[in-house]
Formats: structure tokens, sequence, C-alpha cells
């Protein structure tokens, strides 16, 4: 390959030859150490060319030094093809546009790095689409698809990649441009003699073809004569082995109008596998299989047979869906076949024709989706066992002729067993393609011994099968090693022939396909430290979720990538940098590393990963970890201490009774605070905290004095020194807590969390007031400030102090009588995961986080009979993020709707985030959350309508970038009750 140079020397070479960007940067090469596999190999660098005379420049200096180069699109791939240990060029960055689109020939001109949906949604327009349609449709490339040769679930029915592709524009090694169709043109020199010496082996020495033998070169016979010499097909699936494609002509495919789909229950895995090959006679689009495992129950049948909504039709056996998980209607069964059809006759002939348990056809869009999300997930779900054991890739995508597929299923589980191993299949059976990730241990050297054992004996399982060891997704690292099992020594001599005629040099991404490095090399687990925080950054797996950037989407995940663009701002990309980080290799700095912190500093602890993320990726507790160790021993950032400290601040002022000069001064102030961003406005303080004076009231009418002024009963308050109630009032005989009403309904706790106590009374006393009326015992804990969540001290990675404050918080509060109703959704969700994580010994923290409820949950669960106000208006504004990924908002919704508010909040993060957005050098992306969603929400919204916002935060940003006020549920509907409503 020529000598090798320094990194230095083509680091300057190619800055020098290249318009785009060049960074062999530590946290540049730490980002794409890995793509969505077990493997890791780490580059010199990453290229991000602008164009092909770019990708043609990379290649030539990166030839003449001998420095390999692998192509990378989304970096989904599960094999390890998309990692290498030379330049990574990223055409994600620059080359991903659609150039053209022909609706009348159905064909669309792409670079490589256009991600696949959004060419969907510029075709669908035309009734047109790419019908490969992987599940990581949101976030995979199409020169990614080129290079696995992906299929997807519509497969069945469209082909491969490479079935929908008609002409690739190609970039070799050492530069040369080929453009490659159908015939000759464009072919390296001495391919076409190549393929005539080798007719023989071609046409009779390659397994038998079926529609998913994806493996090695598996479409090299598409050279054939007799099959048209398609040069294009034949190089798809090659994965960056022969060169870079530059330039894409694909075919499109017509998208039926009204599909309809067709959900086969089944009593087991094997008979829904045995099925599917009997009902491809009927047309379908797809025959997708799943069992009752990569849901974690089964379902049943509901009472009646009655239809779904909007067109859902009940199935052969009278039983409507039943529920799995909670997550969708499902037929009952312990497995199920997913068959769309093009329109509801196809659904419902599939029905009768199909020898199921149960049965049920879809026509409603929405509630297809909701189906598919089931199995769009599953390569998430699939990563854990149901124990929360976390299960890997490797042998992810195997496939046998459909025919096989209930045979081959039986063999598999029954070898998983023989080896104490557990894994989910699912996939595409209709094509006789198997998903399954495998709780492999690849930390000890004993479980890298297993995983090499169970690798060669499957892949022998599945050739007596007259399978291919990959179905869709590539060989890489895992399978190629295993290949001449597959296709015989003649074959893989072939291939390697094959392979240098393209790239002779032996440049091109090696050690995959050809010539391969084993299968139990390079394991990104190696090099991991065995502590409890390297296994949980171990859980991102690289499905790359996190990276879809789709506007309006119903997550949050993750707001800063999505305003900025950047892997490292990505869940995934700040995992990578951890995981570098705890390696040592190429982040080196450790707990001090500048990389981990730059990447982290964007990070708005939103925790929508948490939710959002397949495998519950925790990026916000990463965070906090990381600022605990960064920050040791050290002084830290003003922020940490103004906003970090915010509690212990608010809490001193409170008892200064000093609010109105600090609300006076923050607005003659001609510069900010220390620490804070100079483009934000403080929030203004409550003269009087919502505990002071104000828990609540004795049953009854009248007035009731409060700091010597006569206050009326609905204002409910009670006369108290600080907030105090008379020992004995509350319902436990006093303690900690105060009285709040005396109706005979449930004991309720309501928690003075920080922003209500302190920035929001307002808030609380409507609680009050809502709470009596659903006729609920209500209570305020009496203590002066000193009970609290911890959040300000987590977010800014104080986990000591953290761990202080909710201890303290414990000792204030003593028993708890009740359910803990807290209004602060983000500080609800600090008490329901975050408290019994930092004090997992103290039982305690256990029993309050079981407490916590929102005052939705609340109102459902202790008062179900209380008919909200209603209040007939449209709603908008944000659903806080901490709800979303922690909380839920399940029991909100279904307490907006009995109150009569239509629509929603939503979705995304406002932004502010907390302590976020008042930080210096976040403004800019704060405002770009905002203006994803919210912002453009309540401009949309109609003059008359309400503005919801639960989090303080959220409530915040809606005032300073919206100019409108938002308010908290439980203030909506304490307008609506009527004046005279008491208990």
């Amino acid at each position: 390959m020529g000598a090798v140079t320094t990194p230095g020397e083509v680091e300057r070479t190619l800055r020098a030859e290249l318009r785009g960007e060049v960074d062999f940067g530590a946290a540049a090469r730490a980002l794409v150490t890995m793509d969505a596999s077990n493997y890791r190999r780490v580059p010199l660098g990453v290229v991000a060319p602008r164009d092909a005379d770019d990708v043609a420049a990379a290649l030539r200096v990166c030839a003449a030094a001998g420095v390999p180069v692998v192509p990378r699109g989304g970096g989904t791939s599960i094999a390890g093809q998309a990692t290498g240990v030379g330049v990574v060029l990223d055409l994600t960055r620059h080359m991903n546009a659609l150039l053209s689109v022909d609706p009348a020939a159905r064909t669309a001109v792409v670079q490589p790095g256009l991600v696949l949906d959004r060419l969907r949604d510029a075709v669908r327009p035309y009734g047109l689409t790419f019908g490969p349609d992987p599940s990581t449709h949101s976030r995979c490339t199409l020169g990614g698809m080129i290079g696995n040769n992906a299929c997807g679930a519509h497969s069945v029915a469209w082909g491969t990649t490479a079935d929908n592709v008609t002409e690739l524009a190609v970039t070799t090694y050492a530069g040369a441009a080929h453009r490659i169709g159908t015939g000759w043109d464009g072919a390296p020199r001495g391919l076409r003699e190549l393929v005539g010496a080798h007719l023989g082996t071609l046409r009779t020495g390659m397994p038998p073809r079926f529609s998913r033998r994806i493996s090695g070169y598996g479409g090299l016979d598409a050279l054939l004569p007799e099959r048209g010499v398609r040069l294009a097909e034949a190089f798809c699936g090659s994965e960056g082995t022969l060169g870079v494609v530059t330039e894409a002509v694909v075919r499109l495919v017509e998208l039926p109008p009204a599909p309809a789909l067709a959900v086969l229950g089944y009593a087991d895995e094997s008979a829904a596998a045995d099925a599917a090959a009997g009902l491809l006679p009927y047309g379908p689009l797809t025959v997708e299989g799943m069992a009752e495992d990569l849901l974690g129950g089964a379902a049943g049948p509901a009472a009646g047979g009655v239809a779904g909504p909007a067109g859902g039709v009940a199935g052969r056996a009278g039983g409507a869906a039943g529920h799995v998980g909670g997550v969708a209607g499902l037929p009952r069964g312990r497995a199920w076949l997913f068959v769309e059809m093009p329109d509801e006759g196809g659904a419902l002939a599939v029905v009768r024709g199909a020898d199921a348990l149960d049965a049920l056809v879809v026509t409603d869009p929405a509630r297809q989706r909701a189906l598919w999300r089931i199995r769009e997930d599953a390569a998430g779900t699939a990563t854990r066992t149901p124990d929360g054991r976390m299960a890997w890739p490797g042998w992810e995508d195997c496939a046998v002729p459909p025919a096989r597929l209930g045979a081959y299923l039986r063999d598999f589980r029954a070898l998983l067993a023989a080896h104490g191993l557990r894994g989910t299949p699912y996939g595409h059976f209709g094509e006789g393609c198997v998903h399954v990730r495998i709780d492999f241990d690849l930390a000890s050297a004993a479980g890298v011994a297993r995983y090499r054992t169970f690798s060669e004996e499957l892949a022998d399982l599945v050739v007596a099968h007259g399978g291919s060891l990959s179905g869709e997704h590539g060989d890489g690292q895992a399978r190629a090693e295993l290949l001449p099992k597959m296709y015989g020594e003649d074959v893989i001599r072939l291939f390697g022939a094959y392979k240098d005629v393209w790239d002779p040099a032996g440049g091109m991404n090696p050690g995959m396909l050809v010539r391969p490095a084993r299968l139990d090399e390079n394991l990104r687990f190696e090099v991991l430290p065995a502590t409890p925080f390297a296994g949980e950054v171990a859980r991102c797996v690289g499905v790359a979720k996190c990276r879809t950037g789709e506007p309006g989407g119903p997550g949050v995940m993750c707001p800063s990538y999505r305003a900025t663009g950047e892997e490292q701002h990505s869940t995934r990309g700040r995992a990578r940098l951890l995981h570098e980080m705890l390696a040592g290799e190429v982040v080196t700095g450790g707990w001090r590393s500048p990389e981990v912190a730059e990447a982290l500093d964007l990070c708005l602890g939103c925790k929508g990963c948490r939710s959002d993320c397949p495998v519950g990726v925790d990026m916000a507790s990463y965070k906090s970890e990381f600022l605990h160790h960064h920050w040791a021993g050290r002084i830290r950032p003003l922020a940490h201490y103004t906003l970090g400290g915010l509690p212990g601040w608010l809490r001193l002022i409170a008892r200064l009774r000093a609010a109105g000069a600090v609300n006076t001064a923050a607005r003659l102030l001609p510069v900010p605070l220390p620490g804070l961003a100079r483009e934000r406005a403080l929030p203004e303080l409550a003269k009087r905290p919502f505990t002071r004076g104000t828990h609540g009231r004795p049953a009854g009418g009248g007035a009731v004095p409060v700091e010597g002024r006569a206050v009326p009963a609905a204002d409910g308050a009670v006369p108290a020194g600080d907030g105090a109630v008379p020992a004995g009032s509350g319902p436990a005989g006093g303690g900690a807590l105060a009285g709040a009403g005396r109706a005979a309904g449930a004991a309720v706790v309501l928690w003075p969390d920080t922003f209500t106590e302190y920035l929001a009374p307002e808030v609380g006393h409507a609680a009050l007031r809502v709470l009596r009326a659903a006729g609920l015992d209500v209570s305020v804990p009496r203590t002066r400030g000193r009970v609290c969540c911890g959040l300000t001290y987590l977010s800014t990675g104080r986990l000591d102090r953290a761990r202080k404050v909710l201890r303290r918080t414990l000792d204030t509060l003593g028993e708890i009588p009740g359910p803990v109703t807290v209004l602060e959704p983000s500080c609800a969700a600090a008490l329901r995961t975050d408290l019994p994580a930092l004090l997992p010994d103290d039982p305690r923290a256990a029993r309050l986080a079981a407490a916590v409820r929102t005052v939705a949950e609340t109102l459902e669960e202790y008062a179900p009979d209380w008919r909200p106000p209603r209040l007939d208006r449209t709603v908008v504004g944000q659903t806080h993020c901490h709800q979303h990924a922690v909380l839920g908002d399940a029991a909100d919704r279904r307490l907006r709707e009995r109150a009569g508010l239509v629509g929603e909040p939503a979705g995304g993060c406002c932004g502010l985030a907390g302590n976020f957005g008042f930080e210096p050098g976040h403004h800019e992306v704060s405002v770009a959350c905002a203006e994803e969603q919210l912002l453009p929400a309540l401009r949309a919204a109609p003059p008359d309508a309400l503005v919801q916002a639960d989090g303080f935060s959220c409530r915040t940003q809606i005032a300073q970038l919206g100019g409108v006020r938002a308010r908290h549920l439980v203030e909506l509907l304490a307008d609506g009750l009527a004046d005279d409503t008491q208990p």
C-alpha cells in the first residue's frame, strides 16, 4: 500500500487539497470510532468532502500515503463496516442533496449523504416512494443503504436497494471516476475478463439465489450476460470496500393510496413463521413477524368483536384487539404477522385465507402507524432481555428461504438454549429474514470465546437451511470471517479477485468482506473499565434515533442536535465521547477532558433520551456524573453557584424578606448578575412565598386572618407563623405537615417545590383550590424551604450537595401519610427517579419516589369521580420535557379532555431547561430549540387560545420569547371553578 507518511502530513495535505472540513482532532475521531455494532476502530481523522471532486482529492491523497479510507453515512451499520483505521469520509455533512426528481420516469438523483426519509418526503407529493425502507429510515442515508444493500419491511414487494438502483457514480481509491449502470461501460479494467473467466462459478458455484442473499459480494452473479451485466446492482452491498458512491440514480415506486394492514395472531412463533410463506401468493407489500417476548406479554381478547376506530375490522375469530404493554391493539395470540396489502379488500382476503388464531384489519393510518411503531422500535427494544440484561448485535439478520423459516427458528431457539443465551427474534418473515440481538457477554474472555463458538455453530445452521449469513445489514467484521462456510473457497477467491479489480491497493475499508478481521477482534467493550458508569455508557448501541432531526416530531430527543446538526450534540455522539474518555486512547484527559465538556455543555438535561432512545440512554444523568468529577476540587463556573444553588439563595432572600429589593435591583442593574447570560431577564421573585400563611384553610366558610389582614375563604389561607399551623391539625397528627382543608377525601401532600414556593405561588394556590374542590384532604410540608428535590444541584453536577439536600429533605419530612402531589414536572421527575438513584440504600427515598404524583395523576387516582369544570377552549403551549420522558402525560391528556380543552401543548423542548438557557453561551441554542415547535405553535394558535405550560422554565421561555403568559393546568382549572365552589 506504499510508504505510510505521518498523520500530520496527511492532515496538512488534505487541508490544502480539499474545500471540505478536515479534522484529525480527538473529538472528531472519537465520534466515529464506532457505528451501531459491537466493534471499535480508531481512525486517523475525519474528512467531510463538499462534492465529488473533494472525494477524488481525498482518495488520491490517502492512496499516495497508503492510508485506508472508509465512507460513512449515518453510522447505523451493525456489523462494523462503518468504522475504519484510516480516514473516515463523512458524507452526511455536505453531500446530502436530492439533486432531481423525474416523476414521469419514476427516478431520482441523490447524493450519498441524503437521509432516506428526506427522499421519501420529497417524492410523496407525486404519489411515489423509495421501496426499501429499513427501520432506521429517519436517519440512514442512501449511500449507506447502497453499501449494505439495505432492504426493509417492503422488500417482499419492492426488492432490495440493489433492485432499485439504476446508475452509480463511483470514485475509487486512486481517485478515478466511474459511472456504472447496465452493461460494461464504466467498469474498471479487468472486470469483464474476470467475469468471463469464471462464468461457471457464477452460474453454479454460488448458493441458490433467494431475495435475501445479501452476504459477501452476493450480487456478483448480476454480471452474468444472461442477467444483463448489471454493474450497479453488483456494486450494491460492497460495504465501502470497492469505492465511494458520489451520486446515484434510484428507481421510485408508486405508493398505494389506501393500504390496509392485516394483523394475524398465532399460537406461537413457529406457527407464525410456518404460515408466512403461504401468504406470499396474495401479493403482500409486507409480511413482518414478531413474538410476545419482543413485547413483554401476550395479547388477550377483549369483549365483543367490534370494529376498531376509522375502519379497523375485527378478524375471523371475532376478537377485538387486546393490548400488549399499553402500546397498541393486537389480536389474540402469542405471535403475530403484520401483512400489509395495497387495499382493504386484499387485507380481508388474507384474513379469510390465513389459518390464524385471530385477526384484525386496520385501515386507519394513525392506528397503522401505532402498530408499525412497535416493529420499528424493535431494534432498540430487543437490546434488552425481559430481566433487563443488554443484548447485542452480531447475528442480527440471518436469512433463510421463507419456506424454511419455521424449521430454522426452532433450531435457532434450541441453539440459543444450548449456549445459555437469550434473544428475541423478529423480522421480515415473508422473506425468511430474522433480526435478533443476543445477550452475549462481550466483556470477559470466556464470554467472547462463547460468542465465537456460537457464531461458528450458527453459521453452520444457517447454511444447513440454505440461507445467507446476512439478509439485510451486511457482513462487516461480524460475519465476513465465516463466509467460506456459505460460499466455499472458490467463490471466496473470486470475491477477492473482484475486490482487487476495483481496489488493487486494498485501501478501501480493509478488513471487511474479503481478507477480513476476526469476528472477536476490535470489540468495543474490551477498552472499558469494569465500572457501573462504563456499563451505562456502553448501553448506547448507536442506532442513532437521536439523529433523526425531525421537526415537529412527537419526541424530545435530542433538542441540541436538532438545533446544531452536529454529531457531538446528539445523544449518540456524547455517549461515544464518554466511551472514548473512559477508554483513554483517543480522548486522553479523563474526567477533565475538554472534548467531553464541550459536547456536554449544550446538553439541556431534558431527559428526552431516557424515553425516546430505544435503549434508554440517560444523558442528563451522565452529564451530572461527568460534571461531578470534572469540577471536583476546583472552582466551578459562577453559574454553578448562582443557578445551581438557586434554592438556597431564594430561601435566604425570603427569610430576609428582600424579594422586592432584589426585583428592583434586577430591573435597574445595567449588566446581569455574574455567571448569567446577558440576553436574559431574571424572573421576578414572589413577594410572599407560597407556604407563608397560605397552607390552606379549615373546613367551612368565612374569612381567616393572615398576617393581620382578612382574606376571603376562597383564597384558602389559615393563620400561620411563617407557614405553620398548630400541631395535630394535619392528617397524621402533626409532624412536618400542616393541615390544609378537612374534606373527607384522601389525604394528599402538596409538595412546595422551589419554583412554586418562591417564584410562582399562584400555582400552589390554584392547586389547593382544585384539590379541595375534588374533595381531597390537602397538607403542605411545614418546612421553611428545607425540602428540595435537589434538581439544580443535579443539573450542575454537584452530586454530593444533592445527596446532602435530599437526606435533609427526608429527615424533615418524616413519614409520608399519602400521595405526594408535585406541581413542577422537573421536581417530580427528580424525586421519582434521581432521588432513589442517589440514595439507593435509604428506604425512605424509595418510599417518597413511589408516592410522587402529578396533579392529574392525583385526581385520577384519588378523586376518580370528580368532574373538572368545562373550559371548552383551545389550548396550546408546552409539555415539559421531564414529564414526557419520566412522568408521562397520559393522565394530563385525559384530564384536559374531560375539561373540554381542545388541542394539546407542543412537543419537543422549550429550550430554557432550567439553568441551561440562563448560562452564558447558550442563548442561541435555547432560542433555536424554542423555534422548532413551541414558538410556531404559539404563533399559529387562535387569538382566544389558552396557553398551558406546567414547567416554570417553559412558562418563562414563553413569556420572554413568545410575549404571552402561560399558565399551569391547575390554574386553568381553578379559573373554571365557580366562585362559590368550596368543599
